[in-house]
């Protein structure tokens, strides 16, 4: 018999309860990880930024 850990037994526990548990999963990364970088918008938004001086607060 092969060794689970308690951790592996509440995960397939918990994905026999729920099983659109990965497909939520899927759908949540999809939202907030999974987007098309569009390059030359990036490259813009580089070219747009402020450099910060050493000190903030100094004044010039």
């Amino acid at each position: 018999m092969k060794y689970t850990s308690p951790t592996s037994e509440f995960i397939q526990q918990l994905k026999t309860e729920r099983p659109h548990l990965e497909i939520d999963q899927q759908k949540g990364r999809a939202l907030l990880w999974d987007k098309q970088i569009n390059l030359d918008t990036q490259q813009q938004f580089k070219q747009a930024t402020v450099k910060q001086k050493p000190y903030v607060y100094q004044p010039d």
